[in-house]
């Protein structure tokens, strides 16, 4: 796990991407951070937060982020980390785990170094290029410009270390336009404007040190109205005096001129600290003789070869025996790879080797290259490697040297070498990057700017590319060139220019490959999801599985595939498109086809065994689904299955998508009517909403009435659970019992006469409710539907409650439950218990009522069931009020809100806010109780029900 918040508050681990945060998560983990090893109490969370103003669900929401950072840190195998005590809570990451103790681990280590200044110089910068810009960026909470503060004193005090060891060592004119950078960023800054003024005066600019320091009066007397300090006058003088004692110690003439080959650093080069840290401290040059290799990976246009220069330039001080440089041409159109002889009669010609001494047999010239080497200081770059044995030979023996190598493969048989694979710039640097190009035309429009970037897929070679267009036709906008990228047909031919080109380097790349790799390559591209796994990959190539997955890891290993966690594989954007138009160029319609109708019953098949486990009692009305043309491994039980789902849900949504436009009107209807529990219940009501949206059309298309009539209800209960808009979902209700009554569907007509009880039920229209629900009841009596029985016994539970019979409610109730449990529905189960609280609550059994609702609430967080978290945390604040426990009501409304308005449960928002508004109330808050009151309102008034007139005379109750 690897903590980040010198920069953005970031958190990685290997192998895996964690669940992301929200913002406010991310405050209070950096806060908890700051204070890694320490107990910190909710009162201090809540200070740090929002400072001496807190809202009243302050307390709710600390609890609520907690129990996200603890679900994060689990997914990533580092709940340990985070423990809870009588105090409070405590986060202890592991040394190397957090990029503060480690800077601050490094900068003391070089205050007692025993290498001398040069090490003690080297430690510090390995430290300083932890940073990735502003401390705690992206977080706002009343601690952070404090900590901040204190974030960037810490730095700065490390690079005026850092800049009195420069100095000593002799590195002045090297060190100016360091220090102009940090001096202009901090005008105030003595001590640093002080080591500026050294360095040009040592450099022979004694007018440009003078002018600094009156710079820095200037800027002292404005700022806080000072004059310098006395060590700062004495300097100040003795400059002006060009005094002796400040001119450097005289150092000995090198004993050999120093050799650089490595071709000109980008003058633009932006970003990449995290990488060119890892490569410095990685570098070990010259402590017993040991070479250090760094392989540095990556696919075509991520910018390996400017890192691998730049860091052997930012390097090229502590190799004074020379920096070298080889192309070996492994990607390289038109041109063969550079064998290794050839590649080390460059290398040694660089160091100087006569011709004549270079012998012409490559096992001769690796024991020549391997004694030049030999107690040198020397840092080379191999360029373009096509694999470990095309660099094999090139490698020292024993020396103090640093080798560079760069390849799109991963060179996972290069034994003790340091693996760097690169990613794509992060959107701050391809902005910085894309900005350093255009220049003032990019500066003015910044979400513009965002929108090329992400079109270019944030990779360097594209974003070159599309900055070099826009720069050189000044009549373009960044809105127009962002229009020319966002048409698919074209984007890579945009990103050409004639000399190089996104597209022609990943042909170089696909080339590369063998035949099996370049069809899994193709095919992949044609999958309409974001990621796949083995599994998919082998129904969709029609192969065995674990052939599937090894050719994935070799697409992995050359770079024309990503992984962001274990067991999923996917593609940079700019590379679907390629493997896409490649497909297309290359495969055979009828094969294209085949091969997504083999990955399309291969989702649907896996959905379906999943459904069957999480929800068995409507396995009969479902789709009969059967099994596929390829072997499936199907989920074992209720965790597997959902974590399956979880996982392919938005391909599963996507397939939706491709299957009703291209003609798989039958897969389409299936895939919503097999989903449709799941997305109901676990607050997917968005993707619910598309994907029935498709299915109804491709229903409709198919001329299939009774499959019309059953998305109709499902596209109702979207609307009328989630959203509340229970006049859509009545109307949808009504369509389908018409539709249903034309063909005789007993099973529609139930759901139907069911669903719009609950409509009639929500306008307290219960003798209508009570009447339909009755004939669902006996329809589904007749049909032998377990779950519609259930459903509609606990339905009419609660018309009973509201009518005050409070036996037959429970006795109804308790049906249901028997069948639920019977039939293994957990959500229903779910309903039914918060349903008997509701029962107990109004009959003043208020224990009862509450233990109904925290089992409710168990079962709702051991299966994932926001919606009903919600309605379990209202209900048991609407007991903890009616037994005058008003602080725990309000706590637990304030839980609830959080949920509801996390998964947009309309409904569920409204309750809470009602009932904060009568607890705070009741606690003397009116002001908090007319704010929750008038939310209530708005929101009772937008849903159309009976509760905005109680909430409206609750309003007109409160104090003025």
């Amino acid at each position: 796990m690897r903590f980040t918040i010198l920069g953005p508050v970031e958190t990685a681990a290997p192998g895996t991407q964690p669940p992301p945060l929200a913002p406010r998560h991310r405050a209070v983990l950096a806060y908890l951070l700051l204070h890694a090893g320490v107990v910190i109490s909710t009162d201090r969370l809540i200070g740090a937060m929002w400072g001496p103003l807190p809202p009243d669900s302050a307390r709710a929401q600390i609890q609520t982020t907690v129990a996200a950072i603890r679900r994060m840190l689990r997914a990533s195998g580092a709940g340990h980390m985070l423990t809870t005590h009588p105090a409070g809570y405590k986060l202890t990451p592991e040394p190397g785990q957090l990029d503060l103790d480690e800077f601050t681990t490094l900068v003391s280590a070089a205050q007692g170094s025993s290498g001398g200044q040069r090490a003690a110089a080297d430690q510090i910068r390995v430290a300083l290029a932890l940073w990735r810009g502003e401390p705690l960026a992206g977080i706002t909470a009343d601690y952070v410009q404090g900590a901040r503060a204190r974030l960037n004193g810490q730095r700065l005090t490390a690079i005026e270390r850092l800049a009195d060891l420069e100095l000593s060592l002799g590195h002045s004119s090297d060190l100016i336009d360091e220090l102009a950078i940090h001096v202009a960023a901090n005008p105030a800054r003595e001590r640093l404007c002080g080591q500026l003024m050294l360095a040009l005066h040592r450099a022979g600019r004694q007018p440009d040190a003078l002018q600094a320091a009156r710079t820095f009066r200037a800027a002292l007397a404005e700022e806080q109205g000072l004059d310098p300090g006395h060590a700062f006058s004495t300097l100040e003088q003795a400059i002006l005096r060009d005094d002796p004692s400040l001119r450097p110690a005289v150092t000995a003439p090198a004993t050999s001129p120093r050799v650089n080959f490595l071709p000109f650093d980008l003058p633009d080069f932006t970003g990449r600290e995290e990488e060119l840290g890892r490569l410095t401290r990685a570098q070990t040059g010259g402590d017993g003789g040991v070479v250090t290799i760094s392989a540095i990976d990556g696919m075509a246009g991520v910018g390996k070869t400017a890192l691998a220069v730049h860091a052997g330039h930012r390097l090229a001080d502590r190799f004074p025996d020379g920096q070298l440089f080889v192309d070996l041409q492994a990607h390289t159109a038109g041109q063969e790879p550079l064998d290794a002889s050839a590649a080390l009669e460059i290398l040694l010609g660089q160091l100087g080797v006569p011709p004549e001494r270079i012998p012409a047999s490559p096992a001769e010239r690796a024991a020549v290259w391997r004694a030049e080497l030999s107690g040198r200081r020397v840092l080379a770059v191999l360029d373009n490697a096509r694999s470990a044995d095309h660099v094999r030979p090139l490698l020292a023996g024993t020396t103090s040297a640093l080798i560079l190598i760069t390849s799109r493969r991963r060179l996972t048989d290069l034994d003790g070498a340091h693996a760097l694979s690169m990613d794509v710039l992060p959107a701050a640097d391809a902005a910085e990057l894309f900005t350093s190009i255009v220049g003032q035309r990019a500066t003015a429009k910044p979400v513009a700017v965002l929108d090329v970037l992400q079109l270019c897929g944030f990779l360097p070679l594209a974003v070159r590319i599309a900055a070099a267009r826009l720069h050189h036709r000044p009549r373009w906008t960044v809105e127009y060139l962002a229009g020319r990228l966002r048409d698919q047909r074209r984007r890579l031919s945009e990103l050409t220019t004639s000399e190089r080109g996104v597209a022609a380097a990943f042909t170089l790349s696909y080339q590369q490959l063998d035949p099996g790799q370049q069809r899994m390559f193709r095919l992949l591209g044609l999958q309409p999801g974001r990621d796949i796994g083995p599994e998919a990959a082998a129904a969709l190539a029609g192969l065995p599985p674990d052939r599937a997955e090894q050719l994935m890891e070799d697409l992995l290993d050359a770079h024309v595939l990503a992984q962001h966690q274990p067991g999923r594989y996917t593609f940079h954007d700019l590379l679907r498109e390629h493997a896409l138009a490649t497909a297309d160029a290359q495969e055979p319609p009828d094969a294209q086809r085949e091969a997504l109708s083999r990955l399309f019953d291969h989702h649907l098949h896996a959905a379906s065994a999943a459904m069957d486990l999480l929800y068995p009692a409507g396995k009969n009305r479902r789709p009969h689904i059967p099994a596929p043309g390829t072997p499936v491994s199907l989920p074992r039980d209720e965790a597997e299955a959902v974590t399956w789902l979880n996982a392919e849900r938005a391909n599963l949504i996507a397939a939706g998508h491709h299957t009703a436009r291209h003609g798989w009107l039958t897969h389409t209807s299936h895939l919503a009517a097999t989903l449709h529990r799941y997305l109901l219940g676990h607050a997917h009501q968005a993707d619910a909403l598309t994907l029935h949206g498709l299915a109804l059309e491709a229903n409709q298309r198919r001329g299939d009435t009774a499959a019309e009539a059953r998305t109709l209800l499902d596209l109702g209960e979207v609307h009328y659970w989630w959203y509340g808009h229970y006049e859509q979902a009545a109307s949808h209700y009504r369509h389908a019992l018409r539709l249903s009554s034309d063909i005789g569907d007993h099973g529609a007509q139930a759901r139907a006469l069911q669903n719009l009880a609950t409509c009639h039920q929500r306008q307290r229209e219960h003798d209508q409710a009570h009447s339909h629900y009755q004939q669902a009841l006996a329809l589904f009596r007749e049909l032998g539907d377990r779950a519609g029985e259930a459903r509609t016994l606990t339905s009419l539970g609660t018309v009973h409650e509201h009518q005050g019979r409070y036996e037959e409610a429970h006795d109804h109730h308790r049906q249901a439950l028997h069948i639920h449990r019977e039939t293994g529905s957990r959500i229903g189960e779910t309903v039914v218990l918060n349903n008997l609280g509701l029962v107990y609550q109004r009959q003043g059994h208020y224990d009862q009522a509450r233990q109904h609702h925290r089992d409710a609430l168990r079962l709702c967080r051991a299966h994932g069931f926001p919606g009903d978290e919600a309605e379990s945390l209202n209900g048991l604040a609407e007991t903890a009020r009616s037994m005058g426990e008003l602080s725990q009501a309000a706590d637990d409304h304030s839980a609830a809100l959080a949920i509801a308005v996390e998964v947009s449960y309309r409904p569920e928002q409204a309750r809470a806010h009602n009932g904060l508004a009568r607890t705070h109330r009741d606690l003397g808050h009116i002001g908090l109780a007319r704010d929750h009151a008038r939310h209530a309102l708005d929101l009772y008034t937008a849903l159309g029900v009976p509760e905005a007139g109680e909430v409206r005379a609750l309003l007109s109750d409160l104090p003025q």
